[in-house]
C-alpha cells in the first residue's frame, strides 16, 4: 500500500474508531480486549484494497466484529477460571453518551451482566441491531448467517434481554439523585441513609478477581449490604475518599483509600431507589482510570 493509500486508511478508520471500540467493548465486557482488537482490525484493514469497498463503515463494523466473536470464544475459558463474580471494565464515558439513551443502556454495567448470559453469536446480533441500528444483512455477513436466521437470532436475543433489563429506564438525572443519596450515607456511615436509597432486595455483585477482598457471591438484601458496607469501611483504619464519575453511560462513584483507587461502584437505579450494586475492586480492570480519556459518541 502505498503512502496516499495508507493515509486513506488511516483517516477512514480514526473517523469510525469510537464505533468500532464501542462495538467491541460491548460484545467483550473489556475495554484492554477491545484495544487488542481494534489493533488486530487495524492490521487487516491496511490490506484491504479501499478500491474495492463500498462501504467502509460497514466494512470496519464486519472486521471488528468477527475478531471480537474470535475472542469472546477465548475469554470463555478465561471467565470459568475466574475468582468471584465477574463484572465488566467500567469505562469512563463523557456526558455526551448518556445523551443516546439506547448506547447508555446497552453500555449499562446491569445490561451488559445480562449480554454474559447470550451465546456470542446473540450477543453480537444483539448490540449491532438494538445498539447500532446495523441493518439485518450487514449483521448478516459479520456474524456468517443468512439475515433471515438473523431476524430470528434478534428476536430470541431480545426476547431474553427484555425479560432481565429493568423494567423502566431512569434518566441520568434520577440515577444522581439516587447516587448522591447513597454517596453521602456512605461517607458519613449512616446506615438508615443506606437502608433509604436502597431497595429491599438490592443485590450487590463486587469483583476483585482473587486480587482484592470482595464476596465471592453476590449479596441479596438491604440489611445485609449495609452491615458488609459499613462493616468492612469501618473495620479498617483508612481514608476513605467518594467522587461522582460517569461510567458506562450512567453515573457512578469512584472510591479512593488512603488516595489510591480502590475501586468503581456502578448502580442500577429503579424507582428512584438502587436494585443494584455492582463493585469492581479487581485492580486489573482499573488500570485506565486515572489516565483514559472519557469515550465520546461515535
Amino acid at each position: 500500500m502505498n503512502d496516499q493509500a495508507t493515509n486513506a486508511a488511516t483517516e477512514t478508520f480514526v473517523a469510525h474508531r469510537n464505533l468500532l471500540f464501542t462495538v467491541a467493548y460491548e460484545m467483550l465486557g473489556s475495554a484492554a480486549d477491545a484495544e487488542d482488537v481494534l489493533q488486530e482490525v487495524w492490521l487487516r484493514w491496511v490490506k484491504v484494497d479501499l478500491a474495492q469497498v463500498h462501504d467502509e463503515r460497514a466494512y470496519l463494523v464486519r472486521i471488528t466484529t468477527r475478531q471480537s466473536l474470535n475472542r469472546l470464544r477465548t475469554m470463555k475459558r478465561r471467565k470459568e477460571a475466574y475468582v468471584g463474580p465477574w463484572l465488566p471494565e467500567p469505562l469512563l464515558t463523557a456526558p455526551d453518551v448518556a445523551e443516546d439513551v439506547e448506547l447508555a443502556e446497552s453500555m449499562s454495567m446491569a445490561l451488559m451482566l445480562v449480554l454474559e448470559t447470550l451465546s456470542p453469536t446473540e450477543r453480537a446480533v444483539f448490540v449491532l441491531r438494538e445498539a447500532f441500528d446495523v441493518g439485518y444483512d450487514e449483521i448478516a455477513a459479520a456474524v456468517g448467517k443468512s439475515p433471515a436466521a438473523v431476524r430470528q437470532i434478534a428476536h430470541r436475543a431480545r426476547g431474553h434481554v427484555d425479560a432481565r433489563r429493568p423494567r423502566e429506564a431512569v434518566s441520568p438525572g434520577q440515577a444522581r439523585a439516587a447516587l448522591e443519596s447513597f454517596q453521602r450515607a456512605l461517607e458519613t456511615g449512616d446506615p438508615q441513609g443506606l437502608l433509604d436509597v436502597l431497595a429491599p432486595e438490592v443485590v450487590l455483585v463486587s469483583d476483585g478477581g482473587g486480587v482484592k477482598q470482595a464476596a465471592l457471591r453476590p449479596i441479596t438484601g438491604a440489611d445485609k449490604i449495609v452491615r458488609y458496607m459499613l462493616g468492612g469501611i469501618g473495620k479498617a483504619d483508612v481514608a476513605l475518599a467518594v467522587d461522582p464519575t460517569v461510567v458506562n453511560g450512567s453515573p457512578a462513584l469512584l472510591l479512593r483509600v488512603d488516595g489510591e483507587i480502590d475501586g468503581v461502584m456502578a448502580v442500577r437505579v429503579e424507582d428512584a431507589r438502587i436494585t443494584g450494586l455492582y463493585y469492581v475492586r479487581n485492580p486489573q480492570k482499573l488500570t485506565h482510570l486515572e489516565s483514559e480519556t472519557p469515550l465520546t459518541l461515535r
